[in-house]
């Protein structure tokens, strides 16, 4: 099977299944993230040559929104692995890279801070040399899988050399390391995204990714291109999941005293259904411009980057909302998941970048003026 057939497989016969009692629990769904990895879909973007299915964004894309179907959870766990993946590749140690392919290990990021908010790329937590290699300091808001994913890829000031940030790996068994609380959100309720804090937390020279100082290069270089187009895969796979369930609902529930179905009888459901059909394909039609301009390196790639988590993000959170008027009281209950996508649907816009961050960056970008 491809990588297609083996994620539709899980999806139907684990994430879906689960995908409520794990929004209504805030649990996170181990066996769903267990699958994934002994199918060998966690180590999709791995290289062959350690492993892994050596596939390229595209197909990661293609993955996230198949996930993000049925779990939005779970989908933004694989994102944000991906993610810590494509600077694990580039930087990382052959073992720890043979692991990752083999569905082994669980990785993240954890960047954003109280200090920087959105502003991402400029942590303010430190890192010092000692005689054991360097010591980290620093309380991150926001980390996905936190306590749950086996190693994080952390950010701090640098440790001696000039630049906005320096990168480290940072193993899930570190002591000093501290998951603050549980999650227990409106939306994306299982993806255990908690607060993690830690002081004077000892790492060896070797766990620094990259250069000292070089930390903005890769997160702008080459994790945001990755995190960007598949956090998009899951607001395009929360909108069209929500819509294709809003139009069943109104093909198939009547107004019985006129002897027709909701859709065939109220041209202004019609109109919202056409609506939010046409948002979701610009969106679409967008994000498969971008990973081809990623993929032919264009000119406009970047500009695409940032463009296409917000235009994905803001998409989602309409035409989720308009899934909750066409199918109205129905779309309040908890059986038909309408509600569920329509919460999870408000994580991706304040979601670092946010969508008002993005905007910014657009502005400047069109404008010729200095995006960072």
């Amino acid at each position: 099977m491809n990588h297609l057939e083996k994620t539709s497989a899980i999806v139907r016969n684990i994430v879906l299944p689960s995908a409520r009692k794990a929004d209504k629990t805030a649990i996170f769904p181990r066996t769903s993230i267990t699958a994934l990895g002994e199918a060998g879909i966690l180590g999709l973007m791995s290289s062959k040559e350690v492993g892994g299915m050596g596939l390229d964004l595209k197909e990661a894309a293609e993955v996230i929104e198949l996930i993000a179907t049925a779990c939005p959870s779970t989908a933004m766990i694989v994102t944000m692995h991906f993610s810590a993946v494509a600077i694990i590749e580039k930087f990382g140690a052959v073992d720890l890279r043979k692991q990752i392919a083999a569905g082994k290990h669980l990785s993240t990021l954890a960047w954003s801070e109280q200090g920087s908010r959105s502003h991402f790329w400029v942590p303010i937590g430190t890192a010092q040399r000692n005689q054991a290699g360097y010591l980290l300091s620093g309380k991150k808001t926001m980390v996905t899988s936190a306590g749950e994913a086996d190693s994080y890829i952390w950010s701090s000031r640098p440790a001696e050399k000039e630049g906005a940030s320096t990168l480290w790996l940072v193993e899930k068994n570190n002591p000093a390391l501290n998951t603050i609380k549980g999650y227990d959100g409106l939306g994306l309720r299982a993806n255990a995204s908690s607060p993690m804090v830690t002081e004077n937390m000892q790492v060896p020279a070797q766990a620094m990714l990259g250069d000292d100082g070089g930390g903005f290069d890769i997160m702008i270089g080459v994790v945001l291109p990755v995190f960007s187009v598949l956090s998009a895969s899951c607001s395009i796979g929360i909108t069209y999941s929500t819509l294709s369930s809003a139009i069943a609902h109104a093909s198939a529930s009547s107004l019985e005293h006129v002897n027709a179905t909701l859709a065939g009888s109220l041209p202004t459901l019609r109109a919202y259904l056409s609506r939010a059909q046409i948002k979701a394909d610009m969106a679409k039609a967008l994000y498969h411009d971008t990973i081809s301009a990623i993929q032919n390196n264009r000119p406009d790639a970047m500009l695409r980057v940032m463009e296409v988590k917000a235009a994905a993000s803001e998409t989602a959170l309409e035409v989720t909302d308009i899934a909750m008027r066409v199918c109205g009281g129905a779309a309040f209950r908890k059986d038909v998941d309408i509600e569920r996508f329509f919460r999870d649907a408000r994580a991706s816009h304040i979601m670092a970048p946010t969508s008002d961050v993005l905007y910014d960056f657009i502005g400047k970008a069109i404008c010729n003026i200095p995006v960072f």
